[in-house]
This record gives structure tokens, C-alpha cells and sequence, in this order.
């Protein structure tokens, strides 16, 4: 048994804005299951597929209070398309923030309403991967995240060290997921969270109790609404699992 990281879930004040904003930044289409949930995914695409993972928006009426621990990571291919799309993405309503990065060569910008990402100066490990480099998660020990999801989903593990991890589809495609140590805490629900799915014929209950020996835990939540189990993983960062797909 085996998950595999599908999309991930933002929430928003205004998820019919915010989707608009992501689906011009990375050219994706703009679907709704219903009131308050904007799903965005590339045009022609057949979920669930590693080539690509998804965003879905959600509309809370909460406020962003603090640095998000989960940010996208988006790719070019030179200096110069490093600036054109810094400067595109300024056109459509993101601007640069300051969260402590001193001197780097990426940009830390938000979007409009306050998601941190950053846009990374030309690196080789990211050319076939599309504009999404990389899902980023913020941690306290790369190692031990390393261990937990690559156990937890069929993810190949690239890189473990002390500060940093990575990971991508067994395929080969798609973006990384990364686990980057960071000296702040979580602290309250993330308002960016992973969200995983096992395959089709898969069990959810089984799976879920599979994830649980390995490290998840159960957050203080009423499921009682919902089809999905939510989890979080051993640095209490929550996590979905859906339906098998």
C-alpha cells in the first residue's frame, strides 16, 4: 500500500479571486466541485497524474496571521526570465516580502492574499519539471519528514541531510517535494496543506491505519462532515487523505 501526493489545498478569503491569480501565473484551467472550492489544474489534464499536482482553494473567513510552512517553489530557465516573470507576477497582484532571507539569489514574493512562494534563480534540477519546481515544507528535522513520507507514499527519496530533504515521483516528472529545517514553530492549522491520495482498489481506512504506525497522528477535528481523513504528520503539520483514485 502506497499513497502519493496529488494536490495541494490553500485556504482564502476569496478563493475565486486567488484561483484566477494562480491559474493565470501557471496557465491552468479553473474548475468548482461547489460553493467556496476553486480547483485549478493544466488544461487537458487527467487526474491524478505525478506530472502535475493540483491546487484546490478554499474559501475560510479566518485571516493569514503567520508565515505559511507549505510554499511553492516556481522554476526558470534564466536570469532574464527570472526577472520577466518576477515582474509579470508584480503585474498580477503578487509583491516581494521580506521573511528573513538576507542576501539569496531567488525571490520571496506573496500573492494577494499573502501566501509566500518564491521564484528561483535557473537551477538544472529543475528544467523538466514545469513552473512548479518544487512543494516546499518547512520542518524542524528534514530527516525524520525524509522518513515519515517516504514510507507514507511510492516517492523516491533523492537527497536526506541535516538540513534539507527531497523527493519526487517514482515517474520521474513532475515537481519535488522538499522538506528545508527553518528555525520558526508551527503554530495554529496550516493554511497551506498536502494533500494524498492511495491508488484506485486501494482500502482508505487501511491506509490511514498504516500511516498512523508510521508516525501520523490524529488533530483535534471533527470529521464527522467530510468523506476524507485528515492526519498530520510527525511534526503536527495536517495532511489529507483522500479517496482512493
Amino acid at each position: 500500500m502506497a499513497t502519493r501526493l496529488v494536490q495541494i489545498n490553500m485556504k482564502a478569503q476569496d478563493d475565486t479571486a486567488l484561483g484566477r491569480f494562480w491559474a493565470e501565473v501557471l496557465g491552468w484551467g479553473i474548475d468548482s466541485e461547489g460553493p467556496g472550492v476553486t480547483n485549478l489544474e493544466p488544461v487537458g489534464f487527467a487526474y491524478p497524474d505525478p506530472v502535475a499536482v493540483c491546487i484546490d482553494i478554499v474559501a475560510r473567513p479566518e485571516p493569514k496571521t503567520a508565515k505559511n510552512r507549505v510554499h511553492l517553489d516556481l522554476a526558470t530557465t534564466s536570469t532574464a526570465h527570472q526577472e520577466v516573470l518576477v515582474a509579470r507576477l508584480k503585474d498580477l497582484g503578487a509583491r516581494l516580502v521580506d521573511v528573513g532571507q538576507g542576501d539569496v539569489p531567488w525571490t520571496v514574493m506573496a500573492d494577494p492574499e499573502g501566501n509566500e512562494f518564491c521564484v528561483l534563480e535557473p537551477r538544472p534540477v529543475y528544467q523538466d519539471t514545469g513552473l512548479i519546481a518544487a512543494v516546499v515544507v518547512d520542518c524542524t528535522d528534514p530527516r525524520e519528514m525524509a522518513r515519515f513520507w517516504g514510507e507514507a507514499m511510492d516517492w523516491t527519496v533523492h537527497e536526506v541531510a541535516d538540513d534539507h530533504a527531497t523527493m519526487r515521483s517514482a515517474k520521474g516528472v513532475g515537481p519535488y517535494l522538499e522538506f528545508v529545517r527553518t528555525p520558526d514553530t508551527k503554530s495554529g492549522w496550516n493554511r497551506v496543506h498536502l494533500d494524498v491520495a492511495p491508488y484506485r482498489g486501494e482500502d482508505a481506512a487501511e491506509e490511514a491505519a498504516r500511516l498512523r504506525a508510521l508516525g501520523a497522528t490524529d488533530p483535534d477535528f471533527d470529521g464527522s462532515a467530510i468523506h476524507w481523513t485528515v492526519l498530520a504528520d510527525p511534526e503536527g503539520n495536517e495532511f489529507c487523505l483522500l479517496s482512493p483514485r
